[in-house]
């Protein structure tokens, strides 16, 4: 189990993500993602390319390496942006319990 755990005072790394997840990212945020990125799961959320630059779908990348990516139905994104802005959620879900759309009102 990694050492840092991601508590509300994260939250302003969340809103930092929100509004910007692709470019730089401040220590803190980097140090969130890292976390997220690196946790011991059973699976991690990816996007899947259905169409270069233009279509992507959720998929959960087993903990085995070489295992098959399942699909989640239902999921596709049209925008990049707000595909990896859901991963984020869906990773803090994962790791804290916590819904950020009821934390952060603001933040769809």
């Amino acid at each position: 189990m990694a050492r840092y755990q991601i508590t509300d005072d994260d939250l302003p790394f969340a809103s930092e993500f929100l509004a910007e997840p692709i470019g730089y990212h401040s220590p803190g945020l980097q140090r969130v993602l890292n976390r997220m990125r690196g946790a011991d799961w059973d699976f991690k959320y990816v996007l899947v390319v259905e169409e270069r630059h233009s279509k992507w779908r959720l998929g959960k990348l087993p903990k085995q390496r070489g295992a098959k990516v399942e699909m989640v139905d239902g999921v596709v994104y049209t925008d990049l942006r707000e595909a990896e802005c859901d991963i984020f959620k869906r990773r803090w879900s994962d790791l804290t319990g916590q819904d950020l759309e009821a934390l952060l009102p603001h933040s769809s």
